[in-house]
């Protein structure tokens, strides 16, 4: 790399000078557990720099203030026999019996030690974490008038063992299931007079439910995906966000799509505003030839299929002269001669499956040069674009959001633009009616062809004078120019080694010469200098 004699830094350190608009917020959401099929709900708090996964716990408030994991509770038999508390869950379903709902007014001063979504671990010091939902029922029951148990807080409830949106109702003919509320069997009437209750000890422990960061992370070159890992797959309402360690949310899960695209939009929005502050570190330590343009995670499909069973994300770099594709971020200078993959910008092809956006100047050269073919694709290509290269070699990506097609397209266009006007031409050796022959494109001057030993010009055409292009798809290539004395079109059929790479070269300069006599494409990039040359 070109660089300049000061040292380049690490690309994830950043300057807290670099100030950018950033989205925060904070909801709750559900965590979905793809091994047990379980959701439940978290809070999300989302900074300029991280997101954090906050679970409900329960929490000692007296004293010093700690995490409690077990708890235990004396209950106090009521006149009806009952014990004020519903449980679900049970072994039968490996699960732990669970807290499901609790009376209020008939535990009276233990109501502030138990919590619904306790998990019972022992009745009377007998350990019934392995029982049966009848089990535990019965053991409840008969426990006498006062009932020691020992709770623990779960965390994350099965989603069976939530309590439903109505009180269940008082039938004595349903009997004790897992799957609902055993309050009926635990709260029935009985003869047992139910003692006084405990007065509050000073010195008794407080506890409460309180939100406690779970998981927390970082954003720098995160990504998020909403798509089944490793497939096409979309989840409804759902995404998930990798850390640039591989640490991961799990998936989250939304009430309606719109809440869903809110929260991916703003993440993503934090992941890119974190990438750019990067760029601009990086590139004041960088030669104007070794800028970087814009870099980012991609989902690669395999064989150029958006349908592949081994998709896999790669981080792709538009960095000086060259197109990037790693596995993983260059962090360090030294990680920038690691990639898995690099091609020269001005051979590159970048094309949007749906083209939804007008972008006239690099679509009229793709026109000229017969590249254009863009029959209808499928819905789920709507976000895919592919890096076609030479000898019919191809990527093609998905990105989640359409924001994000937009940036790749303006990137490529802004990369491939600022590489043409570094190298200004480029020479191709070739073949025509067997001589030896040299096809240079040049900004300025279009297309010149001369011999391959004398140099001696044979012809030279501007690029307004071409006017079409067709190629047998393999090494031959017939360029049809306008004459500009006699108005008539004239044929020039060559053959080069890489036919691919050098239509490609030409499309590049076209729509560099187009996008430079563009004020709009101009201004828009904040180019200095003026590039028309002729």
């Amino acid at each position: 790399m070109n660089v300049t004699g000061k040292q380049q830094p690490e690309l994830i350190e950043r300057p807290a000078s670099l100030l950018v608009p950033t989205s925060t917020k904070s909801g709750i959401a559900l965590l979905y557990n793809e091994e047990t099929n379980n959701t439940y709900d978290v809070c999300l708090k989302l900074t300029k720099e991280v997101l954090t996964i906050q679970k409900l716990d329960v929490v000692c408030t007296s004293g010093s203030e700690t995490q409690v994991n077990h708890r235990t509770v004396v209950l106090r038999r009521q006149a009806t026999g009952g014990l004020g508390l519903s449980i679900k869950g049970g072994a039968e379903h490996n699960v732990p019996v669970v807290i499901s709902k609790i009376f209020k007014d008939q535990v009276a001063d233990q109501t502030g030690k138990l919590f619904v979504g306790d998990a019972v671990l022992q009745v009377n010091g007998i350990n019934v974490e392995h029982c049966t939902h009848e089990e535990v029922v019965h053991l409840l029951r008969t426990a006498g008038d006062e009932v020691t148990i020992t709770v623990r807080y779960l965390r994350e409830v099965p989603s069976f063992l939530k309590l439903p949106l109505g009180s269940p109702g008082l039938d004595h003919s349903r009997v004790s299931s897992p799957l609902f509320d055993s309050g009926l069997h635990l709260n029935g009437n009985g003869n047992n007079t139910a003692p006084s209750p405990p007065s509050p000890s000073a010195n008794e422990p407080k506890y409460e439910k309180r939100w406690l960061d779970a998981v927390c992370l970082p954003l720098l070159m995160a990504r998020v995906s909403r798509y089944k890992a490793g497939t096409d797959k979309l989840r409804c309402n759902c995404f998930e966000v990798f850390a640039l360690d591989g640490a991961s949310t799990n998936i989250l899960q939304f009430c309606t799509a719109a809440e869903s695209t809110d929260w991916l939009q703003a993440i993503s929005t934090n992941i890119n505003d974190l990438t750019q502050e990067n760029i601009k570190l990086v590139n004041k330590y960088c030669s104007s030839d070794d800028q970087i343009v814009h870099m980012g995670w991609a989902c690669e499909s395999p064989e150029g299929s958006t349908a592949g069973p081994t998709s896999v994300f790669k981080f792709l770099a538009l960095r000086g002269p060259y197109f990037y594709i790693f596995r993983s971020p260059p962090i360090s200078a030294a990680d920038w001669g690691q990639a898995e993959t690099t091609y020269n910008l001005y051979e590159v092809l970048f094309k949007v499956h749906k083209l939804w956006m007008a972008e006239d100047c690099w679509l009229q050269a793709r026109l000229y040069l017969g590249l254009e073919h863009s029959p209808e694709q499928q819905d789920n290509e709507s976000l895919c674009f592919s890096i076609l290269v030479g000898h019919g070699q191809s990527h093609t990506f998905r990105v989640e959001l359409a924001s994000d097609l937009a940036i790749w397209e303006k990137s490529f266009q802004r990369a491939v633009f600022l590489e043409v006007q570094r190298i200004r031409s480029k020479s191709y050796m070739c073949s025509s009616q067997g001589n030896v022959l040299c096809f240079t494109i040049d900004f300025g001057s279009g297309f010149t062809c001369s011999e391959g030993t004398s140099k001696t010009v044979l012809w030279r055409y501007k690029f307004s004078q071409l006017k079409g292009s067709s190629d047998d798809g393999k090494t031959r290539v017939k360029l049809l120019f306008k004459n500009a004395e006699s108005k008539q079109i004239e044929m020039k059929e060559l053959e080069f080694a890489n036919l691919t790479a050098v239509l490609h070269c030409i499309h590049s300069f076209i729509a560099a010469k187009v996008a430079s006599v563009d004020p709009l494409f101009m201004c828009s990039q904040s180019f200095s200098g003026n590039y028309m040359n002729s």
